[in-house]
């Protein structure tokens, strides 16, 4: 059975409540006066007047995924606090991961503001966007059916393994296939991949643990059985050369610490304050 590629799959995911406009290219708005909002320092400049916009990609819970005809999750919690700091609503823009949040392309084409989806901050993508201070610590887990007897990749000989396009956890599976001789199946999204292991679809899956660590606990079919040590932290990502609202996001991740509201946050989301 072939994954479905992007694109094919956003209609049918989400609600029709949940139409997130996509806001049309055009000149910044600062939120404040006028003048330059590249300088650090300097007014942010926004694409649309009164909001932050923000890409994403859906689902990817708990950090964005639908719910109750809203857009909700942690990264989205955290991105209101920069939103509210700049004196502005959050607006969501779901967008492909790959080919538009990754590679900057969903900023350039002043898609959005803002891309805030559980993205972790690597080398090649620096060299697409800005990224903020890091908010989050990861790990990439594999995902299997309960009882399935597998607990490593030692064990994916001969089987599939399942992958989300353009993600860390895709260049990991990639980087160990030949070693440890499994099939490499990509997926258009977290859900399409999840949703792969309970039909047996693939034989395992591989993303970050904090996905699929809640998914396993809300579906006990399945279970995490490793975790594999990446090192992996995610970043607010920003247009290139964009350091005055980088500026602002790092000082509302700085301020959320220290005041206690990131734990918080982090307390509802995952049911534990971070380590």
């Amino acid at each position: 059975m072939v994954a479905r590629r992007r694109g094919a799959l956003r209609a049918a995911a989400l609600l029709p409540a949940l139409a997130l406009a996509v806001a049309a290219a055009g000149c910044a708005q600062p939120t404040g006066g006028g003048g330059g909002g590249d300088a650090a320092g300097g007014p942010v400049e926004l694409i649309a007047p009164g909001k932050l916009t923000t890409c994403t990609h859906l689902p990817y819970e708990p950090f964005q995924f639908p719910k109750d005809g809203k857009i909700v999750g942690f990264d989205v919690d955290l991105v209101d606090l920069v939103a509210r700091d700049l004196g502005v609503q959050q607006n969501i823009v779901d967008a492909p991961f790959d080919e538009g949040i990754q590679s900057g392309e969903s900023l350039n084409s002043n898609q959005c503001d803002v891309a805030a989806a559980a993205m972790t901050i690597t080398d090649v993508r620096k060299q697409n966007l800005d990224f903020s201070d890091p908010y989050f610590d990861a790990e990439q887990a594999l995902l299997v059916k309960k009882d399935s007897g597998i607990t490593d990749l030692a064990q994916m000989r001969g089987k599939k393994l399942g992958v989300q396009v353009g993600t860390t956890g895709q260049e990991y599976a990639e980087k160990n296939k030949d070693q440890f001789g499994y099939e490499v199946v990509v997926f258009d999204d977290l859900a399409l991949q999840e949703t792969a292991v309970q039909t047996g679809q693939v034989n395992a899956a591989i993303n970050d643990n904090g996905v699929l660590l809640n998914f396993s606990k809300n579906n006990p079919d399945t279970q995490v059985t490793t975790e594999f040590a990446t090192g992996d932290k995610y970043g607010i990502g920003v247009r290139k050369g964009n350091t005055a609202l980088l500026q602002k996001v790092n000082e509302s991740l700085k301020k959320a610490k220290e005041s206690g509201e990131y734990d918080a946050i982090y307390q509802k989301w995952f049911g534990k304050k971070p380590e």
